[in-house]
């Protein structure tokens, strides 16, 4: 029975030890919880934040988690402006900023980190981390916002930022480095803060090098009278501008080759037609490699299917001489065939077309084609308001509007970006401004935030609020 017993009691061990081990198989580790999203927390500094009557030549920041620095030298703002960046490392927890210049006296100043602050392990950022200290017996605490537009389209660029200068002459910006500058954010807005009481020439300019007014091709803003910061400070929307376009830069055209891979030396043209159809509300263009000149244009005949000359019709060279337009008041599907006798163009050496060439096409149907009606509230017809219809950046057409109400029977399908130019000097385009002896505002454009999308045999009605 004893025995009995021992073999009983030996076999519940073992099924008790199996079970257990079959138990360990199964256990799965514990997550690691859920993503940090936390950006890092100061937690205390020397001198401490705030701090005042202090001239610091080392900063020590301490925060609750290990952080990094990225482009800290394109990122941290010092204001106001010192004539060395000051020297920034992190390690671990601890962020030194070493200041190697003299500081001024009852002064506040602010170091603002952008986007560099950031924890190791998920990259989270401290967005415009800002430490302030004074050296003086109190922190300056005004403030100055606003927003940053494009004049001649109504959008915003980052890359711009808003310069203040205590010295109120115009030289300042041109001389000077400047005593507070702020970036723009996505949106076109700025803010400065710990300002000190006081009147500031405002300036907006590229975040280059010299940070100076030195090209008239930079963009550039200015406010017309200076700003008095105080408790009372306005905001403001500031238009920047180029005064001058840069010079664009002479592309070489490649050079066509024949079969046997020599020049092709032939002149050669394409024309704006879409499959052999005319746009019914544009010119048929023909477009040259080279500048050409018309030596016998009463040879170039637009005639009907039948070849019988039509009259009404006209020829024009751009002012490149490589574009030859022929309009006519074209109705929808009628069949043209347009006449190029061999020796009616020729390029500046005398170079004629290879040969006789006769272009066949038709014109495109109205319900090719959309009607728009446009009703804006809110606009101000006394600023002289002009429509503009803009497709990749390129300017397509521009509508002076003289009621609150555009219609257009029939307009080219596509989407279509639309802006308000207020023309101030009524001649149907975008002028800049100028910093010159007369100041004047650039003239302002608004984006229509709602694009325009025609559609083809369709009545497209919108309701546009400015």
């Amino acid at each position: 029975m004893n025995a009995l017993k021992k073999i009983l009691l030996s076999l519940f061990v073992s099924g008790s030890i199996s079970s257990m081990m079959s138990s360990c198989a199964n256990i799965i580790s514990p997550s690691g919880g859920p993503r940090d999203s936390l950006p890092p927390r100061l937690l205390f500094a020397v001198p401490k934040d705030s701090a005042i009557n202090s001239s610091p030549s080392l900063v020590t920041m301490n925060f609750d988690e290990y952080v990094t620095l990225q482009n800290i030298n394109e990122n941290l703002i010092v204001s106001p402006t010192i004539r060395n960046m000051p020297q920034v490392d992190a390690r671990l927890r601890t962020v030194t900023v070493r200041i190697k210049d003299s500081l001024d006296p009852n002064t506040t100043y602010s170091l603002n980190f952008g986007t560099a602050l950031r924890d190791v392990n998920e990259s989270n950022i401290l967005k415009d981390f800002t430490y302030v200290f004074s050296t003086g017996k109190t922190i300056d605490n005004y403030s100055y916002s606003g927003k940053v537009l494009l004049a001649e389209n109504g959008k915003t660029d980052s890359t711009l930022i808003v310069i203040l200068h205590k010295n109120l002459h115009d030289s300042a910006i041109v001389k000077e480095r400047p005593r507070y500058y702020t970036r723009i954010n996505g949106r076109g807005e700025f803010r400065f803060t710990n300002l000190s009481a006081g009147s500031y020439r405002v300036y907006v300019l590229p975040n280059d090098f010299t940070r100076k007014y030195d090209d008239s091709t930079k963009l550039f803003a200015f406010r017309s009278d200076p700003l008095p910061v105080s408790d009372t400070t306005i905001s403001d929307t500031l238009y920047a501008y180029q005064e001058f376009k840069e010079k664009s830069k002479v592309v070489k055209q490649a050079v066509a080759l024949d079969k046997s891979g020599k020049e092709d030396k032939r002149l050669r043209y394409i024309s704006s037609l879409e499959g052999a159809q005319q746009d019914l509300l544009s010119s048929l263009k023909l477009e040259f490699k080279r500048p050409i000149r018309l030596t016998d244009s009463a040879a170039i005949v637009l005639a009907d299917s039948n070849y019988r000359p039509l009259s009404g019709y006209k020829l024009m060279l751009d002012s490149s001489k490589t574009v030859l337009s022929i309009s006519y008041p074209w109705k929808e599907q009628q069949y043209f065939r347009l006449l190029l006798p061999k020796e009616s163009i020729t390029d500046t050496t005398g170079t004629m077309l290879p040969k006789t060439d006769t272009i066949r096409f038709s014109t495109k149907r109205d319900s090719d084609y959309g009607s728009i009606q446009l009703r804006f509230s809110r606009l101000n017809l006394s600023r002289n308001p002009v429509l503009q219809f803009i497709q990749s950046d390129n300017l397509v057409e521009s509508v002076p509007l003289t009621s609150y109400e555009f219609t257009r029977k029939l307009f080219r399908q596509g989407t279509y970006e639309m802006r308000i130019l207020y023309d101030t000097n009524k001649n149907g385009v975008w002028d800049p401004g100028s910093f010159g002896i007369v100041k004047k505002q650039p003239e302002i454009v608004q984006l229509i935030s709602k694009p325009l999308n025609v559609k083809a045999n369709w009545d497209n009605e919108i309701r546009i609020e400015l």
